[in-house]
């Protein structure tokens, strides 16, 4: 889900993408991801690098994190860029990060099928922007200060990625600007919601809506 946050006195914002909304769920029963890669074409990929490249930082969740810090270093699809060049900030109550694959989740599991199925091989060698993640910044405080604190900071808007917990998290505390969804042409049944921490409903705008050859549609929405 790109989800923007708004940083400074400008209209900046964080936005929250969970890229792939599959009627309310941004993941399977067990976080698996696997139904987000089929109908991902072209525009909807150029779509989704136009938008992370407006962000100044990447905020997630620690278990994110890992799965991330796993695969884009040495990935040549488009989106490795944008997601090794842009900083992270990372949100782990422990106040440390390690990495290794006992930390990882069946998402990465899922992209890494989705790679090989598509003929893209992994890079032998990391990307030089990708020593980002070694150096991402951990936030272990509590969540609303500590955004609060990133969107005071000057810069451009902040893109926030999951796991589904930190991105219920920061719906619930009404911490995201404008959600930046992409709803994929497939009904889960289950899976992890997004709202479902939410107290009482919030009311959204419709700000732009973008319709992809396979059936993806971008919508943005902005609390109002």
């Amino acid at each position: 889900m790109p989800g923007t946050l708004t940083r400074r006195t400008t209209d900046e914002k964080i936005s929250a993408e969970d890229v792939g909304l599959a009627r309310r769920y941004v993941g399977g029963p067990n976080g698996e991801i696997d139904w987000l890669f089929k109908n991902l074409d072209e525009g909807a990929t150029a779509w989704i690098a136009d938008t992370i490249w407006q962000a100044g930082v990447h905020i997630m969740g620690s278990r994110t994190y890992q799965d991330m810090a796993a695969y884009w270093p040495t990935s040549t699809e488009l989106l490795a860029a944008p997601m090794n060049e842009i900083p992270k900030v990372v949100f782990s109550e422990k106040g440390s990060l390690r990495q290794g694959e006992d930390l990882t989740t069946t998402a990465l599991r899922d992209a890494i099928r989705a790679r090989g199925a598509e003929g893209s091989a992994a890079s032998p060698k990391p990307s030089p922007s990708a020593a980002s993640w070694a150096n991402a910044i951990v936030a272990s405080g509590d969540l609303v200060e500590e955004v609060t604190r990133l969107k005071q900071q000057a810069g451009k808007d902040i893109v926030a990625h999951g796991g589904a917990r930190f991105a219920q998290s920061l719906v619930r505390f009404g911490l995201i600007d404008e959600y930046q969804l992409l709803v994929h042409p497939i009904a889960l049944g289950a899976g992890l919601p997004l709202f479902s921490r939410l107290d009482k409903p919030i009311d959204l705008k419709l700000v732009s809506t973008s319709l992809f050859s396979r059936g993806v549609v971008a919508h943005i929405y902005r609390p109002g």
